[in-house]
């Protein structure tokens, strides 16, 4: 049998569930960081999403500052920062100033993708030219801004230089798996809402990276979807309230999560459950047995290097016992 030790990671949204306000899902954000802190997840990362009124993930900064703030050893980042949206120079000088007020505790991790509509995109953009297409050379501009004192231009980054803050190249196609290898720089796919490319992406990243300064050899972290429960049948009864989730994101309607229901059947359209169950293909469900098995049958095939996992689940106390189930799977209890 394989050996499925592995680190594992959460990504967390910060959606608002039915019933409460953002700051209910920020002081939820902070309780989900410190159990899974205690329970010796790797890293605890927050996404970067605008104009989404059901999540409080849009100044992601704050965020990772208010969460390092209130834990003391796990680390702490961006899933990711989105860098179409920000100046890098700036990003430099916010996270040169966490990793300086929180020594080794800090990860960048670097999307191209705006995460949002075009029409809110236009309103973060800072220049009408499309960022998009700078990507790689906002990338290098980091890493720049991040390394030793000798190899910095005029603009400097302050506090930023000399901080090394890990950065990581986050995909949801293939486009990034050639940056990053190129790059020699790890490499994380989305496959907890676009699986599509997950497979092509790996292989791609894996047999172009080139070693670098930063890795010797390629970094692959895949982030998926864990619903993990102390049955087969409640872990589908929690799994709804992630469907609707989803169907949220086929409709693009503004739900909070919603407390899981017996059927989706009276909720989605057969066409609308195709295009959810599509987003979320790879996905973790059920037991501790089963659980262990899907990630040793994972394994077998992608030997990934460090899993993600993003949990919805409506109940706070089962969201992290989801959590927990999975870190026994994996520390092999």
């Amino acid at each position: 049998m394989t050996n499925i030790q592995i680190p594992v990671s959460v990504l967390n949204l910060a959606p608002i569930r039915e019933g409460q306000g953002p700051k209910e899902a920020i002081d939820a954000m902070v309780d989900l960081a410190q159990a899974t802190e205690k329970m010796g997840y790797t890293r605890y990362w927050i996404a970067e999403h605008h104009n989404t009124a059901t999540l409080v993930s849009s100044a992601t900064a704050i965020l990772i500052k208010h969460t390092l703030e209130h834990t003391e050893h796990i680390r702490v980042g961006s899933g990711g920062i989105m860098l179409p949206n920000h100046s890098p120079l700036v990003v430099a000088e916010q996270f040169g100033t966490m990793a300086t007020i929180y020594p080794d505790r800090l990860d960048l991790g670097l999307g191209r993708a705006p995460g949002t509509d075009m029409l809110t995109a236009s309103a973060l953009r800072r220049s009408k030219n499309d960022s998009v297409y700078t990507f790689p050379e906002d990338v290098n501009a980091l890493l720049q801004y991040f390394g030793p004192q000798e190899q910095q231009g005029y603009v400097k980054a302050y506090p930023g230089v000399g901080t090394n803050i890990p950065i990581y190249i986050l995909g949801s196609s293939t486009d990034s798996a050639y940056l990053a290898a190129q790059l020699g720089l790890p490499y994380v796919f989305a496959s907890h809402f676009a699986p599509r490319y997950m497979e092509e992406a790996i292989s791609i990243y894996r047999k172009r990276f080139q070693p670098s300064q930063y890795l010797d050899s390629p970094y692959m972290m895949v982030c998926l979807n864990v619903i993990a429960a102390e049955t087969d049948e409640e872990a589908q009864f929690e799994s709804t309230t992630m469907q609707q989730f989803f169907l949220n994101v086929v409709r693009g309607s503004q739900m909070k999560l919603r407390p899981p229901v017996e059927s989706m059947e009276h909720i989605w359209s057969p066409a609308e459950q195709e295009m959810a169950q599509a987003m979320t293909s790879v996905t973790f469900m059920g037991s501790k047995d089963s659980i262990r098995q899907q990630l040793k049958d994972f394994q077998d095939k992608y030997n990934v290097d460090e899993i993600m996992a993003v949990t919805y689940i409506f109940d706070p106390e089962k969201q992290k016992r989801s959590y927990e189930i999975l870190k026994e799977v994996v520390d092999g209890r």
